[in-house]
């Protein structure tokens, strides 16, 4: 498949990505009886729509993004309908504010370990290595696999002291171990076989590294395995992604975005920022080489990352509502909306700060590809 349209099916799926986030926020109102206005993809003049029922639905000619209108939300318009206070936002319980917020960005978190339940049940997690392939011989001579007697399709499950190791494990332990011999265990047809194996200096490589001579891949697991893996997978995800916010929203990741924009000299880095023009670009080159699983392991990863973005505790942001919301409870009276107008729009200002000098160095200097 072409780079081009690589990148448009990832655009599609993120335009499908914040209709389900906000189709959680309207499932959840339907739920409780918030009075639902609209929901549409898009912002700015309306294009299309229609009406049914009470809301109406559409597309807007903007496509940055969509939204559920919930009637007296937002502070600067008195859109509540006559008969229908009692059904508005602020009317509503904090416990089912609460709810309809977080729906959205949680929405995230089903739809990434829905993915990363396809790809373990497709072509597995990384921790488990089958060998897929024997390399005859490596400096002209037999390899330590082919001596062995390895077989395409033997499952290594154990590597020195190592059980159920992973590839990287492997390669970690090939390096460690050098030229000396090493013990492994192998599963054939549910039958455990010890070998001992030397490994080898294949000189061809770059760079050289030792090696059996085996080429390795990985284990789809069956469907019940896939779905508690990967909804566990989000945990380490999660963590990757907090850490991945901290450095892009915190003063250092600020300061780094400004030297990069004010010193022409300065490279980026993998650990750099990427906007959403970055990210496009790597999963384009992804799908032109047919590396499907990795596309969409990235895809998840974004989803995931915005989701978690969502729940910052900031306004205008989705757990900024849940802070309020909790924080109105905790006074016994309401917030004025008005009054949090001055931290919504600051929270703007840098998201948008980062956000556009993150594409403006996507495109001036782009971060370079791994080896």
């Amino acid at each position: 498949m072409g780079f081009a349209l690589s990148i448009f099916i990832f655009v599609i799926s993120l335009f499908a990505i914040i209709m389900i986030h906000e189709g959680g926020h309207y499932l959840a109102a339907r739920r409780f009886d918030f009075r639902v206005l609209e929901y549409f993809l898009g912002f700015g003049p309306k294009l299309w729509s229609f009406r049914r029922g009470e809301i109406e639905y559409g597309v807007k000619a903007v496509p940055a993004g969509g939204y559920v209108k919930i009637a007296g939300m937002n502070p600067f318009e008195n859109d509540v309908p006559a008969g229908d206070e009692a059904r508005a936002y602020t009317a509503k319980p904090v416990w089912q504010r609460v709810i309809v917020i977080l729906c959205g960005p949680l929405s995230h978190f089903l739809v990434a370990g829905v993915i990363f339940t396809v790809l373990i049940a497709w072509v597995g997690d990384g921790h488990a290595a089958k060998v897929v392939e024997i390399t005859p011989t490596i400096n002209g001579q037999p390899s330590p696999a082919a001596l062995a007697g390895l077989q395409p399709g033997d499952l290594i499950v154990q590597i020195g002291d190592v059980q159920q190791p992973s590839q990287v494990q492997i390669g970690e332990v090939l390096s460690a171990q050098g030229a000396r011999p090493t013990q492994i265990v192998v599963d054939r047809d549910g039958q455990q076989i010890p070998m001992t194996l030397t490994p080898v200096y294949d000189t061809k490589l770059d760079p050289p590294r030792y090696r059996f001579g085996i080429s390795m891949g990985p284990v789809p697991r069956p469907i019940p395995s896939a779905i508690w893996h990967g909804f566990g997978q989000l945990g380490t995800m999660t963590v990757q992604s907090v850490q991945g916010i901290g450095r892009a929203f915190g003063p250092s990741g600020v300061a780094r975005m400004v030297t990069l924009l004010t010193h022409p000299a300065e490279q980026r880095n993998g650990s750099d920022t990427s906007s959403l023009i970055g990210v496009g670009g790597m999963v384009g080159n992804m799908g032109a080489k047919g590396e499907w699983a990795q596309f969409l392991f990235v895809f998840a990863y974004v989803t995931l990352f915005i989701g978690i973005v969502n729940l910052i505790p900031l306004p205008p942001l989705d757990g900024g509502h849940v802070a309020l919301a909790l924080l109105e409870k905790v006074r016994g009276r309401s917030i004025d909306m008005k009054k949090v107008v001055p931290v919504s729009a600051t929270v703007l200002v840098v998201l948008g700060f980062l956000s556009i000098s993150a594409m403006i160095l996507d495109v001036w200097k782009p971060i370079p590809a791994g080896p």
